[in-house]
């Protein structure tokens, strides 16, 4: 399949989100495993190669993502546990926790860490971990996020109970919120990833080189959700009226109800799955 210059920056996913996608889409809930061959298939409409799907599949059931099931000489994968949750996570970012937060109680959680030169690799960990659960820097060893935020799971995973202080607290003059939100986010590049989801997306028709529904369907779910969950949910108060996301996320969901009814007749035909027997 030929792409063009704009669908081939579409696919510039990573395999693993898209695979990631595709499993949320086609597999959570069902108590089921999908042979290799149908999700082989399912990527190559979006010019992943089989290569790729396997070495996909080979890493994630290394790290105990994936179950294998062998019928006859083909393999199929299921889910383990901690993929579901890894899935149903995703799936409360997408449909609960949304792109746009008008809920937000006046409160941050600060979290306040020190880390020697010698620990230099877990600083960086713990930095990664804050972004990706909506901290940004207010300032040296200072993070805050918009709500009550849990990070007991950060720091537990990273051995570092005795170098971080966690706390919740309301702004007080003469500090403004807006200020906190201007100080310790990029909008400007929080903004522009909408802008360019909307330039993508919002078309009489959308990734004009995908062969079907199907393989739109799976890309429209990979890139919404790359950017939901590196967006730090700020209070929509304190952002501009006509930000970005706001469009996005009606845009996403409109999208995504036309494909849940187009896809799903050629997910059933393309997709091979099987109840696995317990052991």
């Amino acid at each position: 399949m030929t792409t063009s210059a704009d669908d081939a920056l579409t696919y510039s996913a990573r395999p693993q989100s898209l695979m990631l996608s595709f499993l949320g889409l086609h597999v959570l809930g069902r108590g089921t495993a999908v042979y290799s061959g149908s999700i082989i298939d399912v990527f190559d409409r979006i010019d992943v190669s089989e290569e790729a799907v396997r070495s996909t599949l080979s890493r994630m059931a290394k790290r105990g993502l994936l179950t294998r099931h062998r019928q006859g000489r083909r393999v199929y994968f299921g889910l383990t546990e901690h993929a579901s949750q890894v899935l149903e996570d995703g799936e409360r970012r997408i449909w609960q926790t949304g792109a746009v937060n008008r809920d937000w109680d006046g409160n941050w959680t600060l979290v306040a860490f020190s880390l020697p030169d010698a620990r230099r690799s877990d600083r960086h960990d713990l930095r990664s971990k804050l972004i990706w659960a909506g901290f940004g820097p207010l300032q040296n060893g200072l993070w805050i996020a918009p709500g009550e935020t849990d990070v007991v799971r950060i720091v537990d995973e990273l051995g570092l109970n005795d170098h971080v202080t966690v706390f919740t607290a309301q702004r007080a003059k003469p500090t403004e919120a807006a200020d906190l939100v201007r100080k310790a986010f990029d909008l400007d590049a929080i903004a522009e990833r909408y802008r360019a989801f909307l330039a993508r997306w919002d078309a009489p028709s959308p990734l004009p080189s995908a062969p079907d529904d199907l393989a739109r369907q799976l890309v429209l779910h990979t890139d919404w959700l790359q950017l939901v969950r590196q967006d730090p949910h700020l209070p929509a108060e304190h952002l501009d009226a006509d930000w970005p996301a706001i469009r996005a996320e009606g845009l996403f969901r409109d999208l995504a109800r036309h494909y849940d009814a187009t896809a799903s007749p050629l997910a059933e035909q393309a997709i091979e799955q099987i109840r696995p027997t317990r052991p």
